[in-house]
């Protein structure tokens, strides 16, 4: 069913606020830190000048050096298009946000960010969007105009599925991007009741690590993990009842239990070490958002770690 014009317009209000908050956000320093530590498929031959005091001499063309009686070098330009894939988590647990914004708004406002990086470099932008299915794929692209139709359909888009299937996605990547691309796969990484999506150990039998090493290989592989505070800790407020956003299930809980809550934290907090440990193993990188955190100062700590 088409939108009204009134729901456009909320639409495009909202797009546009997104636009203006990220752009402000995208500050030369970023800009420039993103640059520097995305470099491009290779050099392209440019020309052939003189030899000045000072060059490379590995840069000499003998052949042209030869013919001339005097020394050239080739000179060589850094081929600096890349491409960018959001692989963006549309699953039900995202909708979860104990601050003003939910896990999926934060990670539109991300991606968003790093999309409007993207084309300030000249880079191609595309998105895949997914839960246990594939629910949207838009092709890479550049220009303004097609990262506000990705901002669009991160924001408002409708999925399907209510689960999390991270190997689907990462199997759908493989399959339509061909050539090496920078992958950003943004997900809270919560599948099923328990949360244990990623043991610390690579383990064969275990689907999700297999498609991560095999896509790390191929691709530059970046995981952005968001956390809510609320997922980390729980408060001391009695018994309470807690339903799973993907199955519906449900478990009663004591939150007065002071050994419970401890114990609840450290498993938390175990799991996220575990992930950046996978990722580490497996040759890609990963960052943690945290909800309640500004999350531009973790993007900068990010882009600075790797540029060293």
């Amino acid at each position: 069913m088409p939108p009204s014009d009134k729901n456009t317009r909320q639409i495009l209000k909202k797009v546009r606020q997104v636009e203006i908050h990220t752009n402000r956000m995208v500050t030369d320093s970023l800009s420039g830190a993103y640059h520097s530590i995305f470099k491009g498929k290779g050099m392209d031959f440019e020309e052939v000048r003189e030899y000045a005091p000072g060059d490379d001499i590995r840069a000499i063309d003998w052949n042209v050096t030869a013919k001339m009686h005097r020394p050239f070098i080739k000179k060589f330009r850094e081929e600096r298009e890349l491409t960018i894939i959001l692989l963006l988590d549309l699953s039900s647990s995202g909708c979860f946000g104990s601050v003003d914004e939910s896990k999926r708004e934060l990670a539109a406002e991300i991606a968003s960010v790093l999309a409007f990086s993207a084309i300030r470099n000249n880079d191609k932008v595309g998105l895949i969007l997914f839960t246990d299915r594939i629910e949207k794929f838009i092709a890479p692209k550049k220009g303004r105009q097609h990262v506000l139709r990705v901002i669009r359909e991160m924001l408002f888009f409708e999925p399907q599925g209510k689960s999390t299937n991270i190997s689907v996605a990462l199997d759908y990547l493989t399959r339509v991007v061909t050539k090496k691309a920078v992958v950003f796969l943004i997900s809270d990484f919560l599948q099923g009741a328990d949360g244990q999506l990623i043991n610390p150990e690579p383990n064969p039998k275990n689907s999700l690590i297999k498609h991560l090493s095999l896509t790390s290989k191929r691709h530059d592989l970046i995981g952005v993990i968001l956390s809510d505070q609320r997922e980390r800790e729980l408060p001391n407020i009695g018994i309470i009842t807690l339903e799973d956003a993907e199955t519906g299930e449900q478990v009663e809980i004591d939150t007065s239990n002071a050994t419970f809550r401890e114990k609840y934290k450290k498993l938390t907090e175990e799991r996220l070490e575990n992930f950046s440990k996978t990722f580490k193993k497996i040759g890609g990188n990963c960052m943690t958002i945290k909800t309640e955190i500004p999350y531009i100062n973790e993007l900068r700590r990010f882009f600075e770690k790797r540029k060293k």
